[in-house]
């Protein structure tokens, strides 16, 4: 497990020192919230209107997250932060009143027209470019059904995704008005009822009244898990359930391709293993190359014979993410991130996180580990660790994400 240690330390540090998180000053009605670019912390429970700046901010961080994916996540980004400063202009204020955004719907659909032409004159072409396609498919409006039928049209996008989670505020708003007379954080209230942050990252999607269902993904809950808790440190929690490890790594493609790559998970499982689980797909990647399907590794088993790292798994699934309340048989893949960090912090007095090393993950994946035969291997920081650049090219050569 020593080299695997390294490897993640390595990702920590390079995750701390290039943070990824959604730039807020893009964002005209967080400008009070914002002290050059920063959050004010001693002011999230100051009222903006009727609920906390905490609240409103969550609101936001889950929208995002609902909105991150489709082919250019920048654009996707950018669309949000400029959809909601021109509704707010127009003073739609959705955060704050979600009831707006379906009242006035006509508005609504009409500023994501416009401000997705806007975008797409700026990054059509880069995206093309970077995807060998053609700029005039460039388009934000992905919505993606049970079936996985993907949809492009703006009404279909703005219900399904902007929707859904607008909705969910509505209800938990309603619902805690039959509680008391004077909610101001509803959506915290849900959120850190929560035993863990693993816990309530599934509720979001899971939970029978308040979940998202097919309108999110379990990376995208993870994702959420990530920003709320450790990039702006909104929670009010700190309890062992509520710390930097108590949630699983939200797995994409970059993280899954710099993992394969550079031997983490080949140390951990075989080839053949990830083909009989279906995380390898023979000849279905670009090129005819095998397709590394990441999100299939979740809820993947092994053994592990060390007495100490089964006993401080152990205490991490019963005490941090409290997935179990007896020790498991077995180990899953995706939360030896967790234990290894666990185990660092422990050992070294670090205090990396998961996003740290999900930021490091993302940031070799985004400029380095290009989903092609010839990434920027020489230029990458985790080149001298890598298994693909220094033992086996096949990792590089024969797969896609």
């Amino acid at each position: 497990m020593d080299t695997l240690k390294n490897l993640i330390k390595r990702l920590c540090e390079i995750g701390k020192e290039n943070q990824l998180k959604p730039d807020l000053s893009e964002v005209e009605p967080f400008q009070y919230f914002l002290n050059d670019g920063e959050l004010i912390y001693n002011e999230l429970d100051k009222r903006d209107g009727k609920y906390t700046r905490r609240e409103i901010l969550a609101r936001y961080l889950i929208l995002m997250v609902v909105l991150d994916q489709g082919p250019d996540i920048d654009g996707v980004r950018k669309l949000l932060n400029k959809v909601i400063t021109e509704l707010y202009r127009k003073d739609v204020r959705m955060l704050h009143r979600p009831l707006d955004f379906f009242k006035e719907l006509g508005i609504s659909i009409d500023t994501l027209i416009e401000q997705h032409k806007s975008i797409k004159g700026i990054r059509a072409e880069t995206w093309a470019k970077l995807n060998d396609s053609n700029p005039s498919k460039y388009n934000l409006f992905f919505a993606q059904s049970q079936r996985g039928v993907i949809s492009t049209k703006v009404l279909d996008y703005a219900i399904h995704r902007w929707g859904t989670p607008l909705a969910m505020f509505m209800l938990l708003e309603k619902d805690s008005e039959r509680k008391n007379n004077h909610p101001i954080e509803p959506l915290i209230e849900y959120l850190e009822k929560y035993d863990s942050v693993e816990l309530m990252a599934r509720g979001l999607k899971d939970d029978e009244r308040y979940g998202l269902g097919s309108a999110i993904g379990y990376k995208a809950c993870h994702l959420f898990a990530k920003l709320y808790v450790s990039r702006f440190n909104l929670k009010k929690r700190n309890d062992y359930g509520w710390k930097d490890i108590s949630y699983e790594v939200p797995f994409d493609s970059n993280a899954g391709r710099v993992l394969f790559r550079c031997g983490f998970l080949t140390k951990i499982a075989t080839i053949e293993d990830y083909k009989k689980w279906n995380v390898i797909q023979e000849g279905e990647g670009k090129e005819g190359k095998d397709y590394i399907r990441v999100t299939n590794l979740r809820e993947k088993k092994i053994s592990i014979d060390d007495e100490i790292l089964k006993k401080e798994y152990d205490d991490l699934v019963i005490d941090y993410l409290k997935i179990n309340k007896i020790p498991p048989r077995k180990v899953e893949i995706q939360r030896i991130p967790n234990l290894l960090i666990k185990i660092i912090n422990k050992e070294e007095n670090k205090n990396y996180s998961i996003a740290d090393f999900d930021d490091g993950l993302m940031y070799i994946g985004i400029n380095f580990c290009f989903n092609h035969d010839n990434p920027k291997c020489k230029d990458c920081p985790i080149c001298d660790l890598c298994v693909g650049y220094n033992e086996d090219k096949s990792l590089i050569k024969n797969y896609r994400t």
